[in-house]
């Protein structure tokens, strides 16, 4: 992937979700997570999402181009989405699929550009 003139192996973003809904709703967050796999032009290999008692939910999407892993806090309204993508992918559809999808009222992203190569 390349910003500037520099090429790097990926993206990585942190995706912060406050005041977020659907949060416990494990069969949401999975359709949302392949949704985003989708419109990022990646490849699922895995998935695997847990629920937990009372609530919220963890998990991981496993990429050919590497990852998306969530950890929700439905009590608190909170989710923390990595989407890290290398290769011919566009990670940052998935911010707005996010936002959307779980109605969030505030958005955070950090992106970190991991592993900078040689031309």
């Amino acid at each position: 992937m390349t910003r500037g003139e520099k090429r790097y192996a990926g993206i990585h973003l942190l995706i912060d979700l406050y005041g977020a809904s659907h949060l416990s709703d494990i069969a949401y967050i999975e359709k949302t997570m392949r949704h985003c796999v989708e419109a990022a032009q990646a490849t699922l290999l895995h998935m695997h999402l847990h629920r937990f008692e009372p609530d919220g939910v963890s998990g991981v999407a496993v990429l050919a181009e590497s990852h998306i892993s969530v950890h929700t806090w439905p009590e608190s309204r909170y989710a923390a989405f990595d989407v890290f993508m290398c290769g011919d992918t566009h990670p940052e559809v998935c911010i707005e699929i996010m936002r959307e999808a779980f109605e969030a009222e505030r958005i955070d992203v950090q992106e970190i550009l991991r592993g900078e190569v040689d031309e």
